[in-house]
């Protein structure tokens, strides 16, 4: 395993992290897929979370010394926590969940999260469900809409992150959105965030420009998700020839960890081969000539040139 340091925290943490997701027997993840709006009501856990095959996975990721783990769902809170009793840890790792309900669109303008007694109380609750006492990776993930509606609601959460850190409730806090190249730098100046999470890949790569350079003139770690595209990877390859979806995993995670300002990639994984595969990208983390050819082959299918538009267009990259 490679580690990096997240300069502002004096942290290390493995250039690949593990998230929660577990998955269908169409690849498709469990909870969202299954029923979106139980996924994301606080207190709901579906059936068959962390079981045998889940632990497996997990081990495979102490074996290959991953310390970072993502979790976003209750579903996924709760077992990780039961799992990590099963099979504690053989070294210190990082946990990064969310306050359930409150990011994102699940909330309107995330009005909850800037009241600390509603935030707080989340945080304990997820606590209760990771069984520990304090949460390592606190991600704050809200929309352009939050700032529009109220003009301090940066300054409430950068409050409310100093107060959960003082009373010992979190060690870190992430910034997150979904709105975009602005709400990503105002996050980040507001200087009350240790990292930030964000989907980026070669069809997604915006954040390269001005949010990924702030971040590391900042000291922040940068956690990178989507990858694969949400599987829109493996259409391009096949619309182009490009058939070894193992090799292309391993092209695509290759493609971030090149990227310096990169602290880590978080991937999921439905099995430990899976998993072991996509570490294979660690062999060497810099593209082949080869890989980069395959790259380019990749970039003239339909559906990346339609990927990559959209994205430049949510992220403020108008074509």
């Amino acid at each position: 395993m490679i580690y990096k340091r997240i300069e502002r925290i004096g942290v290390e943490v493995s250039v690949v992290g593990l998230g929660g997701h577990e998955y269908l027997a169409n690849g498709r993840s469990r909870g969202f897929n299954e029923n979106s709006a139980l996924a994301v009501r606080p207190g709901y856990t579906f059936d068959g979370f962390g079981q045998e095959k889940r632990k497996r996975v997990l081990a495979a990721a102490f074996e290959h010394g991953i310390n970072f783990f993502d979790v976003t769902i209750d579903s996924e809170k709760e077992a990780l926590g039961r799992n990590l009793k099963e099979i504690p840890p053989p070294y210190e790792i990082y946990v990064q969940t969310r306050p359930e309900g409150m990011v994102y669109s699940y909330d309107p303008f995330n009005a909850k999260m800037a009241q600390y007694d509603l935030l707080k109380a989340e945080v304990q609750r997820g606590l209760r469900l990771l069984q520990r006492d304090r949460l390592d990776f606190l991600n704050l993930g809200f929309l352009q809409s939050a700032l529009d509606h109220d003009p301090e609601y940066l300054a409430k959460i950068a409050y409310n992150i100093g107060m959960l850190k003082k009373e010992g409730l979190i060690r870190f806090a992430c910034a997150d959105t979904f709105s975009g190249e602005h709400t990503y730098l105002e996050e980040i100046q507001t200087g009350c965030f240790d990292a930030l999470f964000i989907n980026l890949n070669f069809a997604d790569h915006c954040a390269l420009q001005k949010v990924l350079p702030l971040a590391a003139e900042r000291g922040l770690g940068v956690f990178a998700r989507e990858a694969f595209m949400k599987g829109a990877l493996f259409r391009m390859g096949d619309e182009v020839g490009v058939t070894d979806r193992s090799a292309l995993a391993r092209l695509a995670l290759r493609w971030n960890l090149s990227n310096e300002q990169v602290t880590a990639v978080v991937v999921g994984a439905d099995t430990p081969d899976q998993l072991a595969n996509n570490l294979g990208a660690l062999e060497s983390p810099a593209l082949s000539d080869e890989e980069q050819e395959t790259l380019e082959r990749v970039k003239t299918s339909p559906t990346y040139k339609a990927y990559e538009r959209q994205k430049r267009e949510q992220f403020g990259y108008p074509v």
